[in-house]
C-alpha cells in the first residue's frame, strides 16, 4: 500500500513539477512575442515525464561536480533536462520570431488545465485516504 502510494505520489510530483516549468516555457515565448529572432521552445511533455519517472524509478540521483565555471551546470537544464525543443512555425514571420501568439495561448490555456486537474485529483486522493483512515 506504502509502495503504490509512493509511486503515485511521485508520479504527481514530476508531472506537477513539468507542467510548472512548461508554463514557464510558454509565459517566456508569450513575453517575446515581439522580440526579432527570439524561437519559441516547448517541451515533448509525454516523453520528458516518462524520461523523469524511468530516471527516480532506475537509479539514485547523481550529481555533478565542477571544478571550473565553465563546467555545465547541473542547475542550467533544471526540471526540463534535455527535453527542450524549439517550433517550427506554421508561417514565418519576417523578423526571425517563431511565436504564433494563437498557438501560444492555446498550449498556455490546455496546460494550466491539465495542472488543475492534476491538483484536483491529488486533493481526492488524499481525501479518500483520509476518509479510509478515519473511525466509523
Amino acid at each position: 500500500m506504502i509502495n503504490k502510494l509512493d509511486k503515485e505520489l511521485n508520479f504527481h510530483h514530476q508531472a506537477l513539477s513539468l507542467r510548472a516549468a512548461r508554463q514557464e516555457l510558454l509565459s517566456s515565448n508569450v513575453a517575446n512575442a515581439d522580440t526579432p529572432n527570439f524561437k519559441a521552445k516547448d517541451i515533448d511533455f509525454a516523453s520528458v515525464l516518462r524520461d523523469k519517472l524511468s530516471l527516480t524509478a532506475n537509479t539514485a540521483k547523481v550529481g555533478l561536480i565542477t571544478t571550473s565555471s565553465g563546467h555545465i551546470n547541473a542547475e542550467t537544464t533544471g526540471i526540463l533536462g534535455n527535453g527542450l525543443l524549439y517550433r517550427v512555425p506554421l508561417q514565418p514571420s519576417a523578423d526571425g520570431n517563431t511565436v504564433d501568439m494563437d498557438m501560444e495561448r492555446t498550449r498556455f490555456a490546455d496546460n494550466s488545465i491539465k495542472y488543475d486537474a492534476s491538483i484536483t485529483f491529488i486533493t481526492n486522493e488524499f481525501r479518500n485516504l483520509s476518509l479510509a483512515m478515519q473511525e466509523r
